[in-house]
């Protein structure tokens, strides 16, 4: 390896890069070019020799495992390099279990169900207990499963699951536990994993002392991206991995762990020198994103928190601007301050989608979304609707999965109900005709169904006899347009706007093409889908422009020149519902940090200093707000601060001029009119 590919690396990273074997802890705080160190690490291993296929490389998205290997390729010229094994938690246990699952009794057909059809099973078995018509709310199926999510990831009791996180659950105690058991059931019987199980199932293999020496030992190195956004069981199945190789190395920020409502939690972080002895630690502090200004900000609040690694931040990029703090009088006239900034930056040559506004719920930005709309400033807010939420892209998927595994029962009840005639209760006739012949699909020819939907359904029929027979292997790309054939004409009665969706399904056939198989393509798009269908159209057209809102949450990972954080209030940061807990209150700082290092050049803070009540139909009810607790006293030398006055009703009447003399204008009204 060349002194010149060592050189583009700091002390720093090349210390982290060129390590040698056993476990390493890499602190990397934001923007100091984790990324580029961890493609670096799988490059110099390849370079040292060292098999692809025998490197394991775990990150948070699809995306960001390609990434990584294909610049580690660039840098290395390893021919090799794409057999890394590389992707997320879920997709490598997916992999894993389709390799081993026989060895702790999973059928070889299993397929995996995304979160829609995951709440869509549990709703069913809600229905099936009685669970709907009585007289006190019980939560529904996104809540439900939610909760089972939690308990499993967290391994905390129900019991204390719900006291902590669901309070207003804990009279359906009894009732989830009996929800839980009958879901398990029916996913066992139906041959269907969830996200969880993926997880489970494979830290249940590594049990074996004989298991987890055969797949462990697959691996020389295993890296980990974002190891503090890790659950238990992650972390659990790293240790069952590395009990004999302790070649690990885990790069994360303790002050960006962020998703403990996930099960997440930053013990993993803070406990791996614990978990793996003689744990080499190496801190990223040089950061490459951000004004030095910014992230003087940055380091003074983290400095408190009470459980943290030591780093300070620090840039060669310099600048006379502080950030600015701004008080306004209210909501009102912070979205009209933040709207002028934005356009009066548009106008300094910052392109709109270089410029984010930040916030801690997705509702604090209802009334900026307003005046945002009315000064004509185009905006997109992170969250919006997933692409395998999109209901049309669902159905066709739902062919595909019952391809795949004709006993997924949440598929065929889509399938079947998009046929004209047929509803829930014909549906499950279908299906118990299905379940007595085994699920062997010859036998639906002979089935009667209501007349309305016979030559629907026999068309149906006719699609999947040919792709489970002489048409099975054809390309995957082949099987979703034979499927299109079918289901097309169906969608201008189930939807409104059948064009774009018809668009959407021609960009997800598109997809299909780079898969050999229906079964990797089912898995990766249940797995890592596309955040929405706009992803599918490729990046936006030169001209188009738009402003970026974004929960925090959502924001990280992000950057941008410009960066607006609203509401910076103690209530609204830190959320008032973690003001009664440490833990919570911790997490709400680190929240606010990420918030703080996602501006690049500018960033400024906007602090309402009144919030109306809208108790009353009438009045003006308003309580005073206090400045955000992560910006005390102390720190505010280290901000530009700026107060901007609320005009009063003399200065209002002012500026108002009129030539009209009301007195006599009125006065008019039954006067004596002059001819």
């Amino acid at each position: 390896m060349s002194a010149t590919w060592l050189d583009d690396l700091n002390p720093q990273q090349k210390e982290a890069v060129t390590h040698g074997d056993g476990p390493l802890l890499v602190v990397a705080g934001a923007g100091t070019g984790k990324t580029k160190t961890l493609a670096y690490r799988v490059a110099y291993l390849l370079q040292q020799g060292v098999q692809a296929e025998r490197v394991l490389l775990l990150t948070f998205t699809r995306r960001a495992s390609q990434e990584m290997i294909t610049r580690a390729q660039h840098i290395c010229q390893h021919v090799s390099a794409n057999k890394v094994w590389g992707g997320t938690f879920h997709a490598v246990a997916n992999r894993l279990l389709h390799i081993y699952g026989k060895a702790i009794g999973l059928p070889e057909g299993f397929t995996v169900m995304d979160e829609a059809d995951a709440e869509d099973m549990v709703n069913l078995v809600r229905t099936e207990l009685g669970f709907t018509s009585r007289e006190t709310p019980f939560p529904r199926k996104g809540t439900i499963l939610n909760i089972y999510s939690r308990v499993v990831n967290s391994r905390d009791p129900l019991e204390e699951v719900l006291q902590k996180e669901y309070p207003w659950c804990m009279e359906a105690e009894e009732g989830l536990r009996r929800i839980f058991d009958e879901y398990t059931k029916r996913k066992h019987a139906r041959a269907v994993l969830d996200y969880d199980d993926l997880l489970l199932f494979w830290n249940i293999m590594l049990e074996s002392a004989e298991l987890a020496d055969h797949i462990g030992g697959r691996f020389d190195h295993i890296l980990v991206d974002e190891y503090q956004d890790t659950n238990l069981i992650q972390a659990e199945i790293l240790q069952r991995m590395r009990q004999k190789n302790k070649n690990i190395m885990v790069v994360g920020d303790d002050a960006q762990s962020i998703y403990s409502f996930r099960a997440a939690t930053i013990k993993n972080i803070l406990d791996f020198p614990k978990q793996f002895p003689v744990t080499r630690i190496v801190t990223l502090e040089e950061n490459y994103r951000s004004v030095q200004p910014i992230l003087d900000v940055g380091n003074a609040v983290m400095e408190p928190a009470k459980y943290r690694y030591t780093k300070e931040l620090w840039s060669k990029r310099q600048s006379k601007q502080k950030p600015i703090l701004v008080q306004v009088q209210d909501e009102a006239e912070q979205c009209r301050v933040v709207c002028d900034t934005i356009l009066e930056h548009l106008e300094q040559g910052i392109p709109l989608h270089e410029q984010a506004v930040l916030f801690r719920a997705a509702y604090h930005s209802d009334q900026l979304e307003i005046e945002l709309a009315r000064r004509k400033i185009p905006f997109h807010k992170y969250g919006g609707l997933k692409f395998l939420e999109a209901a049309h892209v669902k159905d066709l998927l739902a062919f595909l999965r019952i391809l795949e595994n004709p006993s997924d029962e949440m598929s065929w009840f889509r399938a079947l109900e998009l046929l004209e005639g047929i509803g829930p209760k014909s549906a499950q006739r279908i299906l118990a005709h299905l379940a007595q012949n085994r699920y062997d699909l010859n036998c639906l020819p002979g089935f009667k169904v209501p007349p309305a939907s016979e030559d629907q359904y026999k068309q149906l029929v006719s699609v999947l006899a040919a792709l489970c027979g002489p048409e099975r292997k054809l390309p995957v790309a082949s099987q979703i347009e034979r499927v299109r054939g079918f289901y097309e004409p169906l969608l201008p009665k189930l939807y409104d706007n059948p064009t774009p969706r018809r668009r959407d399904l021609e960009q997800l056939e598109l997809m299909a093409q780079r898969y050999r198989s229906r079964t990797s393509f089912i898995t990766d798009l249940a797995l890592d889908p596309p955040a929405s269908t706009a992803d599918l159209a490729g990046p936006p057209h030169k001209d188009e422009d738009f402003l970026i809102l974004s929960t925090i949450h959502s924001a990280k990972g992000c950057e941008w020149r410009a960066v607006y954080i609203i509401h910076a209030a103690d209530g609204m940061i830190p959320s008032d519902m973690a003001l009664d807990d440490e833990d919570g209150l911790e997490e709400e700082r680190r929240l606010f940090y990420v918030a703080v290092t996602r501006a690049k050049d500018w960033l400024r803070i906007y602090f309402p200093l009144r919030y109306y009540h809208k108790r009353f139909t009438f009045g003006d009810a308003h309580g005073y707000a206090q400045l955000t607790r992560f910006l005390p006293p102390p720190m505010l030398g280290l901000l530009e601060q700026q107060t901007l006055e609320a005009k009063g009703d003399d200065d209002a009447a002012e500026e108002v001029r009129t030539e009209v003399d009301i007195r006599k204008r009125i006065s008019g009204m039954w006067g004596r009119r002059e001819p």
